[in-house]
């Protein structure tokens, strides 16, 4: 858990939410929770250490988003990923997303009859309401969304025409190309390694593409994350259709199945 205290790191409007800490409803300020409670919270993921902790955890009134993963496991870094993603958002401020190392507590993942990673269960007062094993990523953001809107764990969620408008301008970039690439910078100067390796493997497999650079446009990277189902980046769309994100590029190009899938 990251938890600094004495510090007051945001500048950013309050909002009401509870402390992941004490537990205590609070008035807090976005990014960074900041309060009399004496500690700040970044936005982040719990690493849940021992069974104590997990079931002190587990009785809470919100919604809970476990991830039982291993450090060696490459698709448990996809969801790590996602998590991270998920845990900045402020629509999901009241929700709690947390880690636990499958083989640090065995008996944990034994009561939970957790047989493989990555496995992600959604709990809410000590009741499961959701599991989702492998890397099942919009399966993932969908429940997410579901559960925090059903449970009233979610702070923005909302419906409004100015939301018709961007899901049209969405559809528009996502067919701008028959392959287009929602990546952070450009191809020729990304400016992150996923985005950076995607271009690569594209450029290698002689892929005509285009791109549209989510750093530049702040409605636009969360916006397409919420119509995707997909919270992270780089995304590649083939005639208007998500094919996924870096890893299921690499398993494409793997399996030989690249170019008929971004060409089909």
């Amino acid at each position: 858990m990251s938890c600094i205290s004495g510090q007051r790191l945001s500048t950013f409007a309050a909002m009401s939410t509870t402390c992941r800490v004490c537990a205590v409803g609070r008035r807090v300020r976005w990014l960074t929770f900041a309060d009399s409670c004496g500690h700040v919270l970044a936005m982040s993921v719990i690493h849940v250490k021992d069974m104590e902790e997990f079931n002190k955890l587990l009785i809470r009134d919100t919604l809970i988003v476990t991830h039982f993963m291993a450090e060696w496991a490459e698709q448990c870094l996809q969801i790590n990923d996602v998590f991270t993603e998920l845990s900045t958002n402020k629509d999901y401020a009241n929700v709690i997303f947390a880690k636990v190392i499958a083989e640090d507590i065995p008996e944990l993942s034994k009561k939970m009859n957790v047989t493989s990673v990555p496995t992600c269960i959604l709990f809410s007062k000590a009741k499961q309401l959701s599991r989702i094993e492998g890397a099942d990523v919009p399966q993932l953001t969908a429940q997410v969304k579901q559960l925090a809107f059903k449970l009233g764990s979610n702070t923005g969620i909302t419906s409004s025409a100015s939301d018709n408008n961007i899901d049209v301008r969405l559809k528009a970039l996502i067919n701008r190309s028959p392959v287009m690439v929602f990546m952070k910078g450009s191809p020729d100067a990304p400016r992150c390694g996923f985005s950076r390796t995607l271009i690569s493997i594209l450029n290698e497999a002689n892929i005509k593409f285009d791109t549209f650079d989510i750093l530049s446009d702040e409605e636009v990277r969360q916006s397409l994350k919420v119509l995707s189902n997909w919270p992270t980046y780089p995304q590649v769309y083939a005639k208007g259709q998500l094919v996924g994100g870096l890893d299921i590029i690499k398993e494409l190009k793997e399996s030989g199945e690249l170019e008929e899938s971004l060409n089909a």
